[in-house]
C-alpha cells in the first residue's frame, strides 16, 4: 500500500471519534436560520443553562434519595495488614532472623433502629427529588413566558417596518407629484421642502423600526443562549388573534392554585419541613445497632508458620450496642427548635405562593381585558381615520388638499396604525399569558 494512503487512514481513524462526538452532541448540530415559536421554546427547554443546571440538581438529589434508602442496610468493611521485622540475633541463637506479622479482619455493621430517622430521611429525600422536578417546571414556565413576549416584539417590529415600508413609498410618490406640480408653477416651493422633510422622517422611522427588529432579536438569541450568529430570524404567522375570550378568573385561580407547580413545590416544602421535624425528635430515641467481624491474626512467624496460625488464630464475633441519649449538651433541643422555625418559614412560604399567584392571574385577566378592550377601540379608530386619510389622498392628488388639514389627517392616520399594531400584539400576549394559567400551551 502506498505511503499517502496509509497516513491518510491513520489520520481518518484518528479524527473518527472526534466526528463521532460531533454527530451525539446536540449542541454541536446546525442551528437553523429561521424559528417558529414551538422551535424557540423546545431548544430553550432542552438547552437553557439555567434549566440545565436545575436538571443536574434534580440527579443530584436522587443521589441523595439512594444514599438515604441504602443507610438501612449493613455495612461491610474488610482489612488487612502485613509487616516484616529483621532482628539483629547472637550467631548462637536458634531464632530466626526476621520476623513477620499480619492481621485480617472482616468488619460489618447494621443499624436496626434509629428512632424513626431512617425511615423519614428516605421520605424527605424522595420529596427532594419531586420538588427538584417542580423546580424545573417552574423555571420552563417562566423562560416560556419570556422567549413568547420576546417573539411577538420581534412579530410588531416586523409589522411595524412594513406599515414604515409603505408609508415612505407613499412619501416618495407624493414628492414626485409635488416637483411635478412645481414645475408647472401649480404648487410653491416650501410645500415641495414640506414633503421632502416627510420623507425623511419617514425614512428615520423605518431605520428606527428596523433596529427595533434587531434589538429584539438580540433579546431572544440571549433567552435561546445561542451562539453569535449572523442570520437569525422567526416565522411570521398569518394572522395572531387577540381579541379571545378569556375564561372567568375562579375557574382559572381554581386550577392555577391546584395545579401550578410553584404551589406543589412550596406544598411539598410544608411536607420536608414536617420530616424534618420528625427527624430532630428522633435525636431523643435510643439507637440499637448490630455489628459482626471475624478474623485472624499471628505475630513473631515465620511466612511457613503464618498460615498454621490461621487455623489456631480464627476468631469470630458478634453484638449488639443500645445507645441511649441522656445528655447531649442542648444539641438535640437546639435541632428540633430549628426544625419548628423552618416549618413555619414554610408555611408561609406556601401562604405568600398562593396569595402572590392569586393575584397574579387577577392582574393577568385585567391586563389580557384591557388588552381586548383597546385592540378594539383601535380597530374602531384605525378604520374611520385610513377611511378619511384615503379621501385625503385623493383631494391631494386632484390639487384640492390643504396641506395643513392634509398632514393633519395624516399623522392621526399614522398614530391610528401604530396604536392598532401596539393593541394586536398586546392582546396576543396578554391573553396567551393568561390561558397560560390555566394549562393551555402558548401558540400563536
Amino acid at each position: 500500500m502506498p505511503q499517502f494512503k496509509i497516513k491518510s487512514l491513520l489520520f481518518l481513524l484518528l479524527l473518527f471519534p472526534y466526528l463521532q462526538s460531533y454527530s451525539q452532541d446536540p449542541a454541536l448540530k446546525p442551528i437553523p436560520e429561521v424559528w417558529d415559536l414551538a422551535s424557540c421554546l423546545e431548544y430553550a427547554k432542552s438547552n437553557n443553562l439555567q434549566l440545565r443546571g436545575l436538571r443536574l440538581s434534580k440527579k443530584s438529589a436522587e443521589q441523595d434519595a439512594l444514599l438515604a434508602k441504602s443507610a438501612v442496610l449493613p455495612n461491610l468493611y474488610a482489612s488487612a495488614s502485613q509487616s516484616f521485622n529483621h532482628y539483629n540475633l547472637n550467631p548462637n541463637s536458634s531464632s530466626p532472623a526476621v520476623g513477620v506479622t499480619g492481621s485480617y479482619g472482616i468488619t460489618s455493621s447494621w443499624t436496626l433502629y434509629k428512632g424513626g430517622y431512617l425511615k423519614q430521611d428516605i421520605k424527605q429525600k424522595d420529596l427532594s427529588v419531586q420538588s427538584a422536578n417542580f423546580s424545573i417546571l417552574e423555571s420552563e414556565n417562566d423562560i416560556t413566558l419570556q422567549i413568547t413576549q420576546a417573539y411577538l416584539s420581534i412579530l410588531l417590529d416586523k409589522e411595524s417596518i412594513v406599515y414604515n415600508q409603505d408609508l415612505v413609498k407613499t412619501s416618495e410618490a407624493q414628492l414626485k407629484q409635488t416637483q411635478d406640480q412645481f414645475r408647472v408653477g401649480s404648487v410653491a416651493k416650501k410645500d415641495v421642502a414640506q414633503f421632502q422633510a416627510q420623507l425623511a422622517t419617514d425614512q428615520y422611522n423605518l431605520i428606527a423600526s428596523q433596529n427595533a427588529e434587531r434589538q429584539d432579536k438580540v433579546t431572544l438569541k440571549q433567552l435561546l443562549q445561542l451562539p453569535d450568529s449572523k442570520s437569525f430570524d422567526v416565522v411570521k404567522p398569518d394572522t395572531v388573534i387577540g381579541d379571545k375570550k378569556l375564561e372567568p378568573l375562579d375557574s382559572v385561580q381554581k386550577y392555577a392554585l391546584l395545579n401550578r407547580p410553584e404551589v406543589k413545590n412550596a406544598v411539598l416544602g410544608l411536607q420536608i419541613a414536617d420530616l424534618n421535624l420528625d427527624k430532630a425528635k428522633s435525636g431523643y430515641l435510643p439507637t440499637l445497632s448490630m455489628n459482626a467481624n471475624v478474623g485472624t491474626s499471628y505475630a513473631n512467624g515465620t511466612v511457613y508458620n503464618a498460615f498454621r496460625q490461621f487455623d489456631n488464630n480464627f476468631s469470630q464475633q458478634a453484638g449488639i450496642t443500645l445507645s441511649i441519649p441522656i445528655f447531649t449538651q442542648r444539641q438535640n433541643k437546639t435541632n428540633v427548635a430549628k426544625a419548628k422555625i423552618d416549618r413555619m418559614q414554610a408555611d408561609l412560604t406556601l401562604e405568600n405562593t398562593k396569595t402572590t399567584l392569586a393575584l397574579t392571574t387577577e392582574k393577568a385577566m385585567i391586563t389580557a381585558q384591557n388588552a381586548i378592550d383597546q385592540l378594539q377601540s383601535a380597530v374602531e379608530q384605525l378604520k374611520y381615520n385610513q377611511e378619511v386619510y384615503r379621501i385625503a389622498n385623493q383631494e391631494l392628488k386632484i390639487g384640492a388638499a390643504n396641506l395643513v388639514a392634509f398632514y393633519q389627517q395624516r399623522n392621526l392616520y399614522v398614530q391610528a396604525l401604530q396604536a392598532y399594531i401596539q393593541a394586536k400584539y398586546n392582546a396576543a400576549l396578554a391573553s396567551r399569558i393568561y390561558e397560560f394559567y390555566i394549562g393551555v400551551p402558548i401558540k400563536l
